[in-house]
C-alpha cells in the first residue's frame, strides 16, 4: 500500500463517470438521488463577481484535492470550490513529510497535512480536468443551464515560493489555460467523443471558458510575519490582478479569549500554549493591513476581503495523530469563527467581504448564511459518515436566501450570532454524551463487514435494535415488543432507565445526536407488553436438571427467564420481599414507578419461573447442588462503597443507605443543606431525589475531577442542572464534622492510565456549610459466600469466570453486580445470556433467540445518508435509524478521494461488498476512524492495485492486473501468486470478487487498463 495517489487521466476519467452512471446511477459513489440541482433557480453573485447556483463548496483541504473530488463536490451541491493549496513544497517531499495517518475527525477535526501532496504541475492537471468534467457532467445530467460553479485558487506560504516558476505557471495557467496542453487535451478529447453525449455538444464545447480562476485566497502558514502577508497580498492585486481574499488566522482573538472560549464549551481538554499567539499576525496590526489593501484592490478595480478561518495549531496529547503538533477545525473551531468574522466584522461596519469556514453544517449554515457571511466551505462536515452527500442538505438549506447582488454581511445580526453559538447548548463538547470513538471491537472481515454497531458492540445483550426502531416508527407495536422481548426480560424497565450502552455506538452521533433508542423501546412496551403478556404459556419441561437462581435482581430474573422459556426448570431464591433488587429497592420513584417494574416481572411469572421470596440462602452450593444442578449467582453489590471523607466518615451517609431508606423507609431528615459526594449516576439519583425532599434548600455535587470526565451519562448530569443543583468540579472532600464539609480545590494534570486527565491537589481548602453529606463512591460486592464456597477471586476480589460466566466451581454461575462490581442492568443481563445458553447447551438444548428481518428499501436508507436532522417527537425518531446492518458503506462516503467503493455482488451473506482502489487512496485514515469495526478499510479490504510498486509495498489482499487474463494476487494467508482467469487457484471468495469486477466495473482497474 502506498500512500502515492495516482491522478486518473481524463480519457479514463470521463468513462468511469460515463460508465459508471450507466451501470450503477452513480458517479464515484454519489447516488443519482443525491444530485443537487438548484429547483428555484436562484443564483448568488459573489463580490469576487462569480455567479454560482449554490453558496457552499468544499474548503481547501481533502475533499478538492483530486478531479473525482471536485466531481463529487459538484454533483452533490457544491458551486464554489475552494482547490487545495498549492506551494513550492510538492510532490513527493511533502507526502514523505506528512505523518499517517493524516485526519482524526472523530468529533472536532484534526490534521497533521496541509497543502496539496501532488506536485504543483499534477495539482493544475487535476483542476483543470475536473473544471472541465463538471461542465461535461452538469449539461449531460442536467444540473444546470449555465456554469453555475466557481473556483477559487489558494496558494502559501511566503512571497518567494509564490514567485516561484512552478507556482506562477500555476497561477497564469488557472487564470488563462488555453495554450496549457492539459487544457487542449481536454478539449480534444471532448470533441472526439461528443458522441458519447446526449445533451452536451460542440456548442457546450465552445463555451468552456479557459479562464479558469481569477480569484485567489492567500493561505498563511502560522507565524507568516505581517509585513510578508501584506507583500504577498499586494503582489496579488498588483501584479498577479487577482480578486484576493487574505486567510486569517484563529490566534488573531488572542491565547486569553480562545483559551476560554473552548474551556466554556468543554474543549478544554484541547491543549495549545501561547507560542502561535504571540508569533502570528496580531489583531491589531491586520486591521490596518486591511484597510490599506482595500484601498489597493479600489484602485485595481478588484476585489478584496477576508477568508474566515485558517485551522487552529493545537499540541498532540491523546496520540489523536502521529505528530506532535497538529491543526484543529470542525465543531471547536466553529466558536472561534464565527467570533472572529464578528469581531473583524464589527471593525469594518460590514463593508468587508468575508468567505467562512470554521464548523458549519447542515443545521447551522442557514443562520451563518443569513448575516451575509458568502460563500461558505466545508471540510470537517464532509469528512464524517454521510460524505460528500452532506453538500445536497447544505445548498438546499441556503436556496431561497441566494441573491444575485451581493449585499455586505449585517454585523449586528453576525454579533448576536456569535454570542448565540456559544451559548447554545448543541455546540457544546457534551452535546456528543461523552460518547468518544464509536469504534467497536468486532474484526473487519474481507467480507460482509456491514453491521449496525447499536446491536453489534453496542448493546450487551445485541438486541436487534434496527429491526424494533422500523416497528415502532409504523406503529407496528405488537411486532415491536416481540422483538424486543426476544432479547430483553425487562422492556419497560430498560425502557425507561437503561444506560443505553447502544446510543453510544449509533451512527447518529457523527451526524448530529444519538437516536434516541430507549425511548423507542418504552413506546413499544407502553403500547404492547401487556398483550405479549397475555399471550405466553409456560414451556414444558425439557430437561430433568434443575437450576437454583440466587438473587431476584434484573440479572437474576433474566437468567430464569431465558431459561424457563427454553424448557428449564428454575427456582429463584430472593431474601427480600420482592423482585428486581436495586431497580424496585433503591432506583427513586420519580426514575421509575412500581408499576413499571411489576409489568416486567409479570413476563417471568407468565413464562413459569418459579420465585421464593423472602428467603435467603445460607447453604452452602454443594449442599445446594443435591437438589440443584446448576446455581447461577445474582446478589448484586450492596456493600457500602468508599467513605467520601479521609476524616469523618462516620457522620455520612451512603448512596445506598439513604436511596433505601428514601424508598423502602418513607425517608429521613436531611437539613436544609446536602452535599453528595462522587459523579456517577447514583450521585445524580441522590442529588436530584434530595432536592425534593420538604425542607432541602440547597444540593450540592462535589466532585474531584471537571464535568467531561463525570462517569455518569450526559444525560444524567443535564437533568441535574436542570434541577438547580450546584455543580463544585475540581474539588475534593476531606473532612466531614457533621456540620463542616472541608474540601481541598484540585487542578487537572496530565493524561492517566483511565483515559481521562488526572488530578491534583492545589493546597487550597474551602469549606461547605452542610447538614448531610451522602458519599455515591460506588458500591461493593460482598465476596464472603464466594470465599466460602471456594471460587476463585482475582487478586481485587472479583471472582474468576469463563466467558460463559461458569466460575471455578462446575456449574456454579456467577452474574450481574456481584461478577465484577457496580455496572449496568442490561451488562447485567448479558451475563445472565452468556449463562442461560451455557446451561442450554449441556443440556442438549436448543434456544428460541430469533433473528428477525424487517429490511427497508434500499432507496429509503440512501436518502436519509447525509441529511443532518435533530431527534424527532415519538415514534417519529425511528425514521432516522439509517439501517447500518442492512447497508453500512460508512468507509466509502467518509473517504475523500473515493478510494474505498461498494459493489454488488451475489453469493455472499449480503450484496454490498466493499473493495479498496489503492491508487486512490493516500492513507490519510479517515475511513479506519469512522468504521464501526475495529478494523481499517484502506488496509483490511480486498485492494485492486494499479502500480506494482504499490502492489509491493502493500500486505492487503487483492489483485494487480499484469494483462488481460492475468493478475498478480496477494492470497488471504499472504502469499502472492501468479493468476490467470480459471486456473483455479483463487479460493471462492477472491475468485467471486475477481469475476464480479472484471464483468460489471471495469473502470476500477488501472485507469490505462493494464498495471505499470
Amino acid at each position: 500500500m502506498s500512500e502515492f495517489m495516482r491522478p486518473i487521466p481524463f480519457k479514463e476519467l470521463m468513462e468511469w463517470c460515463r460508465n459508471e452512471y450507466k451501470s450503477q446511477n452513480t458517479i464515484f459513489g454519489i447516488h443519482k438521488d443525491k444530485f443537487y440541482r438548484n429547483e428555484k433557480g436562484t443564483y448568488i453573485t459573489t463580490v469576487l463577481g462569480d455567479k454560482m447556483g449554490s453558496a457552499v463548496g468544499p474548503a481547501a483541504g481533502p475533499q478538492s484535492q483530486l478531479a473525482q473530488n471536485i466531481i463529487a463536490s459538484y454533483l452533490t451541491g457544491a458551486r464554489f470550490m475552494e482547490i487545495k493549496t498549492v506551494q513550492i513544497m510538492d510532490g513527493e517531499e511533502i507526502q514523505n513529510a506528512v505523518a499517517r495517518p493524516c485526519i482524526f475527525a472523530e468529533d472536532e477535526c484534526y490534521n497533521c497535512e496541509w497543502s496539496t501532496e501532488l506536485t504543483v504541475q499534477q495539482a493544475f492537471e487535476e483542476y483543470t480536468k475536473a473544471y472541465f468534467a463538471i461542465q461535461v457532467l452538469a449539461k449531460e445530467l442536467d444540473l444546470a443551464d449555465y456554469k453555475d460553479f466557481a473556483y477559487n485558487m489558494s496558494v502559501g506560504y511566503d512571497l518567494a515560493g509564490i514567485k516561484s516558476e512552478k507556482v506562477d505557471n500555476y497561477i497564469e495557467g488557472l487564470k488563462d489555460a488555453s495554450n496549457t496542453p492539459i487544457f487542449k487535451e481536454c478539449k480534444e478529447y471532448l470533441n472526439d467523443n461528443l458522441n458519447n453525449y446526449i445533451k452536451f455538444g460542440a456548442s457546450d464545447l465552445d463555451a468552456i471558458s479557459p479562464n479558469i480562476c481569477q480569484s485567489i485566497t492567500l493561505s498563511t502558514l502560522h507565524g507568516c510575519p505581517a509585513d510578508e502577508i501584506e507583500k504577498i497580498s499586494h503582489y496579488l492585486l498588483t501584479e498577479k490582478k487577482l480578486n484576493t481574499f487574505v486567510k486569517c488566522n484563529p490566534t488573531m482573538l488572542g491565547y486569553d479569549y480562545v483559551r476560554k472560549t473552548l474551556d466554556s464549551m468543554g474543549f478544554d481538554y484541547i491543549s495549545f500554549t501561547d507560542h502561535h499567539f504571540k508569533n502570528d499576525l496580531q489583531y491589531d496590526d491586520a486591521i490596518e493591513m486591511f484597510k490599506r489593501l482595500t484601498e489597493t484592490s479600489k484602485k485595481e478595480g478588484l476585489a478584496f476581503g477576508l477568508k474566515i478561518t485558517n485551522t487552529c495549531p493545537v499540541d498532540t496529547k491523546r496520540n489523536e495523530l502521529p505528530s506532535e503538533e497538529m491543526y484543529m477545525s470542525g465543531r471547536s473551531l466553529y466558536p472561534l469563527s464565527i467570533s472572529l468574522a464578528a469581531k473583524l466584522s464589527n471593525e469594518f461596519k460590514g463593508q468587508l467581504p468575508i468567505a467562512y469556514s470554521g464548523g458549519a453544517d447542515g443545521l447551522n449554515i442557514r443562520d451563518l448564511f443569513k448575516t451575509g457571511i458568502q460563500p461558505i466551505t466545508v471540510a470537517t462536515t464532509i469528512l464524517k459518515p454521510g460524505g460528500y452527500n452532506r453538500f445536497k442538505q447544505l445548498a438546499e438549506e441556503t436556496e431561497d436566501l441566494l441573491t444575485p447582488e451581493y449585499k455586505g454581511i449585517d454585523y449586528q445580526a453576525l454579533n448576536k450570532y456569535a454570542e448565540e453559538v456559544k451559548s447554545n447548548p448543541v455546540n457544546n463538547k457534551l452535546y456528543r454524551e461523552k460518547v468518544t470513538s464509536r469504534k467497536t471491537d468486532k474484526e473487519l472481515g474481507l467480507t460482509d463487514c456491514y453491521q449496525a454497531p447499536c446491536k453489534d458492540g453496542g448493546c450487551p445483550i445485541n438486541q436487534q435494535i434496527p429491526e424494533y426502531l422500523k416497528l415502532v416508527a409504523e406503529g407496528r407495536y405488537e411486532d415491536a415488543i416481540k422483538v424486543i422481548a426476544n432479547d430483553n426480560t425487562a422492556p419497560t424497565i430498560l425502557g425507561q432507565i437503561c444506560s443505553h450502552h447502544c446510543q453510544e455506538y449509533c451512527t447518529r452521533v457523527d451526524y448530529e445526536k444519538t437516536l434516541q433508542i430507549r425511548d423507542m423501546k418504552l413506546i413499544a412496551a407502553d403500547n404492547a407488553q401487556e398483550k405479549l403478556i397475555s399471550e405466553i404459556k409456560p414451556s414444558d419441561i425439557k430437561s430433568n436438571s434443575k437450576v437454583a437462581v440466587i438473587g431476584a435482581g434484573p440479572s437474576g430474573v433474566a437468567a430464569a427467564s431465558y431459561l424457563r422459556r427454553n424448557g428449564m426448570d428454575v427456582v429463584v431464591f430472593e431474601k427480600l420481599a420482592k423482585p428486581y433488587g436495586i431497580v424496585s429497592h433503591v432506583i427513586p420513584r420519580f426514575r421509575i414507578s412500581d408499576e413499571q417494574i411489576n409489568r416486567d416481572f409479570r413476563i417471568a411469572e407468565a413464562q413459569g419461573v418459579e420465585f421464593r421470596f423472602n428467603t435467603e440462602v445460607t447453604e452452602s452450593y454443594e449442599e445446594l447442588k443435591k437438589e440443584y444442578d446448576y446455581i447461577v449467582v445474582a446478589t448484586g453489590a450492596w456493600k457500602n462503597g468508599v467513605a467520601p471523607v479521609k476524616e469523618g466518615a462516620e457522620n455520612t451517609i451512603d448512596a445506598l443507605d439513604f436511596l433505601w431508606k428514601m424508598r423502602m423507609e418513607g425517608g429521613m431528615d436531611l437539613g436544609k443543606k446536602v452535599a453528595v459526594v462522587g459523579a456517577g449516576d447514583v450521585a445524580m439519583d441522590c442529588s436530584r431525589l434530595s432536592k425534593r425532599q420538604l425542607g432541602v434548600e440547597e444540593v450540592t455535587l462535589v466532585y474531584r475531577r471537571t464535568e467531561s470526565y463525570m462517569p455518569a451519562t450526559q444525560e444524567e448530569v443535564e437533568d441535574v442542572k436542570a434541577d438547580n443543583i450546584t455543580i463544585l468540579e475540581l474539588t475534593a472532600p476531606v473532612s466531614y464534622d457533621g456540620k463542616i464539609l472541608k474540601c481541598e480545590k484540585m487542578k487537572l494534570g496530565d493524561w492517566d492510565a483511565s483515559g481521562r486527565k488526572s488530578v491534583e491537589g492545589t493546597g487550597e481548602f474551602i469549606e461547605l456549610e452542610v447538614d448531610t453529606v451522602i458519599g455515591a463512591t460506588g458500591a461493593k460486592v460482598d465476596t464472603s459466600a464466594f470465599e466460602a464456597n471456594g471460587l476463585n477471586l482475582d487478586e481485587r476480589g472479583r471472582v474468576k469466570v469463563l466467558e460463559s460466566r461458569e466460575s471455578s466451581v462446575e456449574n456454579v454461575y456467577v452474574i450481574g453486580d456481584c461478577k465484577a462490581g457496580a455496572s449496568t442492568i442490561v451488562k447485567g443481563m448479558a451475563d445472565a445470556k452468556f449463562a442461560a445458553l451455557d446451561i442450554l447447551a449441556k443440556e442438549g438444548l436448543g434456544n428460541d433467540f430469533t433473528q428477525f428481518d424487517f429490511p427497508e428499501y434500499d432507496k429509503v436508507i440512501y436518502e436519509r445518508r447525509g441529511v443532518l436532522q435533530r431527534p424527532l417527537e415519538g415514534k417519529e425518531e425511528g425514521l432516522r435509524c439509517l439501517k447500518c446492518d442492512q447497508i453500512c458503506e460508512i468507509c466509502t462516503e467518509v473517504c475523500p478521494n473515493r478510494a474505498n467503493v461498494a459493489i454488488e455482488i451475489e453469493g455472499f451473506k449480503t450484496p454490498h461488498q466493499i473493495v479498496h482502489i489503492d491508487g486512490m487512496c493516500n492513507e490519510c485514515g479517515n475511513c479506519a476512524v469512522f468504521c464501526p469495526t475495529a478494523g481499517k478499510p484502506y488496509k483490511d479490504k480486498i485492494t485492486v492495485f494499479w502500480t506494482e510498486a504499490d502492489f509491493i509495498d502493500s500486505t492487503n489482499v487483492g489483485f494487480l492486473r499484469i494483462n488481460e487474463d492475468t493478475f498478480k494476487v496477494r492470497l488471504e494467508n499472504g502469499n502472492i501468486i501468479e493468476h490467470k482467469l480459471g486456473d483455479g487457484q483463487l479460493s471462492y471468495t477472491l475468485t467471486r470478487f475477481l469475476e464480479t469486477l472484471l464483468e460489471n466495473y471495469e473502470y476500477y482497474w488501472a485507469p490505462t487498463g493494464v498495471a505499470k
